[in-house]
């Protein structure tokens, strides 16, 4: 009896629980941080959905074969997957659907005859339809129609503020609406390397100076030059991912040793414009171990910006995707390292295609595709409405979030502004205190006592007028007789 009532509560969680099984199954864990840094485990906002690799792939009736150790890709605005085969000395183009090759670029032709490319390590493609290849160990991003046809070179940069020596090695790259060029290079700690749509060097873009705290530049002073040969060495921090939005705002990744801070929304000025949630941290995971193969704070290699606020983060230390609101707003966790399908040796970038994500892995030599759950659509679509807006739309979303997570912050939190919004300052006030947002709950609150006051105006006045009367009365007829009262008793006496 006890075996047949074990299973049918099984049986009942399968059904009540959406995913609860499911999730299981996963290779990599689903997690998410409260407002305590307490990790809270959710339900799959993606799912592996297959894996693309060269040795499943053809082009002109022949196998294309393995990919070698790939370095990048990106999305054209046309919905092709442009992938950067750094080993193969080739660009593989892949059509929307993810199945079929469509074009192989391992060589153009120029005034100076045929030229091929060698370790192109980063691919972009420009509103403009032209494909940039950061053509590494031939110092040159190579300018292609999307024919395959060339276009233009930039290369050899020279400006009073780089060295005379420098050997400009690009690693990454990307393009805006107005066709300028940004450049993540090798050993360029300077920032990000702008080009104009011309080629010519502009110069550099989104410095990150580090700060130096008051004692090291105390104990600097103190130290001998041996010393202060041995200590670590004050330099900008080095860039690993960019991407541009549609407004042109550039998204970089970097290298933040202290993971508090791994990516950048910069303004044309090259200004760190964007928001840091209410953690003030855009560093990936904040609970971090200090031993294991694993340990130290989440190494950012690639950011992808999606639409509406909504960016991804690529941590190759644990194989994990962050993923942000435009406010900053962690809004779910997955992936990991292994060997199964949904994980990863060495992530190198992630894009979006439609509704699916693409992690390319350079040591497998693969990218692994992932399907949206309902509860990451029913995120995503809900984050979207909120970004333009449409607070009251958003909320049917966020209580199907919470069916699914019923403690979910940011559904919470979302709930309480759509009512705060609406002025329903009642109900902001109960989904706020699930949501720990304090801010908005401060307001709701101010709002909640001030429409008190408002509508029992009237009760209070008349009760201050009565509670005056008494006072009036109490002061001037009672107080004054009880006071003469045992002075007569005296003279009676």
């Amino acid at each position: 009896m006890k075996i047949k009532r074990l299973l049918c509560l099984v049986l009942l969680m399968a059904v009540c629980i959406p995913g609860a099984l499911a999730d299981d199954t996963l290779p990599y864990d689903c997690y998410n941080y409260d407002y305590w840094n307490h990790i809270l485990y959710t339900p799959a906002p993606y799912v592996p959905d297959g894996l693309i690799q060269g040795t499943d792939l053809a082009y002109g009736g022949q196998a294309l074969g393995a990919f070698r150790s790939p370095q990048d890709m990106c999305v054209s605005p046309d919905g092709d997957l442009y992938i950067a085969d750094t080993g193969n000395n080739r660009i593989v183009v892949m059509d929307a659907s993810l199945r079929e090759v469509k074009q192989v670029i391992d060589a153009f032709e120029t005034e100076e005859g045929t030229q091929g490319f060698s370790a192109p390590y980063g691919v972009a493609v420009s509103e403009n339809r032209q494909l940039y290849i950061a053509d590494s160990q031939n110092r040159r991003i190579v300018v292609l129609g999307l024919d395959g046809s060339f276009v233009k070179y930039i290369k050899d940069p020279k400006a009073e503020i780089l060295d005379e020596n420098y050997v400009f090695t690009p690693l990454r790259v990307s393009v805006d609406y107005a066709d300028r060029v940004y450049v993540v290079a090798q050993n360029m700690f300077q920032g990000i390397m702008v080009f104009s749509a011309e080629g010519d060097f502009t110069g550099f873009f989104g410095t990150i100076s580090v700060k130096i705290s008051l004692w090291e530049k105390f104990w600097r002073k103190l130290a001998t030059k041996e010393e202060r040969s041995k200590q670590q060495l004050f330099i900008p921090t080095e860039f690993t991912g960019i991407d541009v939005d549609d407004e042109g705002f550039v998204y970089a990744s970097n290298k933040d040793t202290e993971g508090v801070q791994a990516v950048r929304r910069l303004n044309p000025k090259g200004q760190d414009v964007i928001k840091k949630g209410p953690k003030n941290n855009l560093g990936g995971d904040r609970v971090i171990t200090a031993l294991g193969n694993f340990a130290g704070p989440s190494q950012v290699v690639d950011v992808v910006y999606r639409s509406h606020g909504i960016y991804s983060l690529l941590d190759a230390r644990r194989g994990r995707i962050f993923t942000y609101d435009h406010e900053g707003n962690l809004l779910y966790i997955f992936g990991g390292i292994g060997t199964q399908t949904g994980t990863f040796r060495t992530p190198a970038a992630i894009e979006e295609s439609g509704k699916r994500l693409l992690v390319l892995d350079s040591q497998l030599a693969n990218i692994t595709v992932f399907a949206e759950t309902e509860y990451g659509a029913l995120i995503n679509q809900a984050v979207a409405l909120r970004f333009d807006g449409d607070e009251a739309q958003a909320v049917p979303l966020w209580q199907e979030v919470l069916r699914l997570d019923e403690i979910n912050e940011l559904a919470n939190t979302g709930i309480g502004k759509a009512y705060l919004s609406a002025g329903d300052n009642e109900k902001a006030l109960t989904y706020l205190k699930r949501g720990m947002n304090r801010e908005y709950y401060s307001v709701a609150f101010k709002r909640w006592r001030n429409e008190a006051l408002r509508s029992n105006i009237s009760w209070i006045l008349t009760a201050v007028v009565a509670l005056a009367a008494l006072a009036v009365v109490w002061f001037k007829v009672i107080r004054p007789r009880k006071a003469k009262a045992p002075g007569k008793e005296r003279k009676a006496a």
